[in-house]
């Protein structure tokens, strides 16, 4: 047992240092609301917000991401705090929301933001991308969240943010403060409201683009919308969703990110909720197409991300499921082995679903790992979820909660790139979800 588990370890841990996909952080830590930016060391950055309670949204600290392969990610921890040890805002201990960061003659400007209406939106200044970012001051006639940066072409900067309303204005030559009488609400939002908060700008070609989250569908702000204009003060012309994440989780609630440009590839960074909370989320990332009229199709949310398909042949981490039904959640595993997260509180019907994996040649077997008691059956079905069933597998409960069993069976032979589906059966409890694979 104990070789059979370091094998399974080693083979895992090396199986995502290789192909780590959506979602883009790793286990236990959960960063939203990512805005990516290229710099010019030639690596892209993802500035976001981070959730550490479903007691409250958010944290004290932020943290970033970067990469220079869209597959590999390293995390700089701690780049900017309003309390604590590092502590960067001396005027205020609030909650750090979700920030935008830029470069700009050879310093980066990191715009952070808080819910504290005496100090919502503010600026720190560092000689490095990864910080420290310090001496955050307030960016005063900027009251609500959610800041976005960017400087033009001809040296001009502007900041965006709001809630319900976007607004515009102008930046100091220094970047540090804002033209008051130049605030504009940018977003024409005619008929029906789009923009909720979580503004990103981007400009490509003639064209500028505000990226929001879109309340248009839902009931709740669970897509990325964006809207296009000439200018960059507006006005924005609505344009749809470029992604949408209701699905993800049963407590889904927003969604907010960003499009970036990254070796000729143009991506969408937008997040997940995990835990059955509106809270503890992570963020994701698609390739996006902008067509030859500047518009841009909506994209759905896959387990392969920026890369290819999944291959059927290496362990897949059931929390790189990014669609889910019924009460089945990720969340952290009660497992001694190394820390993971999985599909937990399983129940009879519910399904989750990993798009897309790559059979190659053909697969004709099935093994997954499951940890705690319970027993019950997983249905593989490909394609959709009333799709063609290709294999049942019984799996039982162990002996402690902790513990973890290994099942397998056959399945109809299978080829090509497909979605998978695992949909389970049971009278009682179903043990977690830690990894599947296949075999030839």
């Amino acid at each position: 047992m104990n070789r059979i588990l370091f094998f399974s370890i080693l083979v895992l841990s090396i199986s995502l240092k290789a192909s780590a996909q959506n979602p883009i952080v790793p286990p236990g830590v959960y960063i939203a609301d990512p805005e990516a930016k290229v710099f010019s060391d030639g690596r892209l950055y993802i500035y976001g917000s981070r959730d550490e309670s479903d007691d409250y949204w958010c944290s004290y600290t932020h943290h970033v991401l970067s990469t220079n392969d869209m597959l590999r990610w390293k995390m700089d921890e701690n780049i900017f705090s309003s309390k604590g040890e590092h502590d960067a805002v001396k005027a205020s201990d609030a909650l750090l929301f979700a920030p935008d960061c830029i470069e700009h003659n050879g310093k980066y400007y990191l715009y952070y933001c808080t819910p504290q209406s005496t100090h919502s939106e503010g600026v720190a200044v560092s000689n490095s991308p990864v910080g420290p970012f310090i001496n955050g001051t307030q960016i005063k006639g900027a009251y609500e969240i959610d800041p976005a940066a960017f400087v033009d072409k001809d040296g001009q900067g502007y900041l965006y943010w709001g809630q319900v309303k976007p607004k515009v204005a102008k930046l100091s030559k220094d970047l540090l403060s804002i033209d008051t009488a130049t605030i504009v609400e940018p977003l024409k939002q005619e008929g029906k409201r789009v923009f909720h908060e979580g503004s990103s700008i981007r400009r490509i070609g003639d064209w500028y683009y505000l990226v929001f989250a879109d309340e248009s569908r839902n009931k709740r702000p669970t897509c990325l919308g964006y809207a296009m204009s000439k200018s960059p003060m507006g006005p924005f012309i609505y344009k749809g969703v470029i992604i949408d994440n209701m699905g993800c989780d049963p407590a889904v609630w927003n969604n907010h990110g960003s499009i970036q440009q990254y070796k000729g590839q143009w991506y969408i960074f937008y997040h997940r909720s995990t835990n059955n909370s509106q809270k503890f989320r992570k963020a994701c990332v698609e390739p996006i197409t902008i067509a030859k009229d500047g518009t841009i199709k909506e994209v759905e949310m896959t387990s392969q991300g920026a890369g290819a398909p999944l291959s059927a042949f290496e362990p897949i981490d059931a929390a790189r499921a990014c669609l889910m039904n019924g009460k089945v959640r990720i969340s952290k595993l009660a497992t001694t082995d190394i820390p993971n997260e999985g599909l937990t509180q399983i129940k009879n019907n519910d399904w989750a679903a990993f798009k897309y994996i790559d059979f190659k040649n053909g697969a004709s077997t099935f093994q997954v790992k499951t940890i705690g008691a319970g027993a019950g059956i997983i249905e593989i079905v490909i394609d959709n979820p009333k799709g063609t069933v290709i294999g049942t597998c019984k799996i039982s409960s162990t002996e402690t909660q902790a513990a973890f069993n290994m099942s397998e069976t056959k399945v109809k032979p299978i080829k090509g790139v497909s979605a998978v589906y695992l949909r389970f059966k049971a009278t009682g409890a179903i043990p977690d979800v830690d990894w599947f694979s296949f075999g030839k």
